[in-house]
């Protein structure tokens, strides 16, 4: 039976599942509701017998404004609160869920992702984001630091280079801006929204899952392998993928001269 979510909505078709953050009126900002409620959902989605991939996105005109400052309580004059407590009680178990996800997951960007709700983005293992979208580091302006594992993702998508200045200077990046700067992996016309998450999920949906996973993998472990490390974990994973029946129905198809059937398996 599927979880009843209030800030979120969750659904399951053709083994992709789909999270929508739905908090329009907030920009979807983070709460503690929102968190555990995505949490719980890709935890769903990875129990899900035969899932072939995650697709998240936003509702109405922002993706995520990051943490919601009006959802924590206010502390009594001259208290000062430990922000990391927040970061490990909350933001950690989404992060380790979200990376550890056992099939990939595709974001698909509707609006403005600032400050957490950038760093979320960026977790993701590839980006569509709609041409109106922007991205904001936001960090600075409220004198902190990136997290949720931002300033571990902006230098290995971007350089450190521009990493630094993404972080130190704060700078609102376009949608356009993203893509080129290799930040995400594509920009999309805003009329093409819908038709863009259909298509992820149908991509998905048909796509050889276990061939997907191996290349992340592969792709993941590249930045702390030498060339060789990484040759023989190429040996590993392609000697797995030889013995699945995707393997050997890619091979059909392609003698049959049709497109493959790919079950993901």
């Amino acid at each position: 039976m599927t979880t009843h979510y209030e800030q979120i909505v969750f659904s399951l078709v053709d083994g992709v599942a789909r999270i929508t953050l739905n908090r329009p009126e907030r920009l979807n900002s983070f709460t503690d509701v929102m968190r555990g409620e995505i949490t719980r959902a890709l935890d769903e989605a990875h129990d899900t017998p035969g899932l072939r991939g995650v697709v998240i996105t936003g509702a109405g005109r922002g993706f995520c404004a990051g943490q919601d400052l009006a959802d924590r309580k206010p502390l009594p004059a001259g208290q000062r609160r430990d922000l990391s407590e927040g970061l490990m009680t909350g933001y950690r178990p989404l992060l380790e869920r979200l990376r550890s996800m056992p099939v990939p997951v595709v974001c698909v960007v509707n609006g403005v992702a600032a400050g957490a709700g950038m760093s979320f983005v960026l977790a993701c293992d590839v980006v569509f984001a709609v041409e109106s979208a922007k991205f904001v580091p936001a960090f600075n302006k409220i004198g902190l630091v990136p997290d949720m594992g931002g300033s571990w993702f902006l230098p290995r998508l971007v350089g450190e280079g521009r990493a630094m200045g993404m972080a130190l200077f704060g700078e609102t990046l376009t949608a356009r801006q993203a893509a080129d700067c290799g930040l995400i992996w594509r920009c999309v016309p805003d009329a093409d929204l819908d038709k863009t998450l259909d298509e992820v999920s149908a991509t998905l949906a048909q796509a050889p899952t276990k061939a997907l996973v191996a290349t992340r993998q592969a792709l993941r472990a590249s930045a702390d392998n030498t060339l060789m490390q990484q040759f023989d974990l190429e040996a590993e994973l392609q000697r797995a993928m030889g013995y699945t029946e995707d393997y050997l129905e890619g091979m059909t198809a392609f003698a049959e001269k049709r497109p493959p059937r790919f079950m993901g398996e």
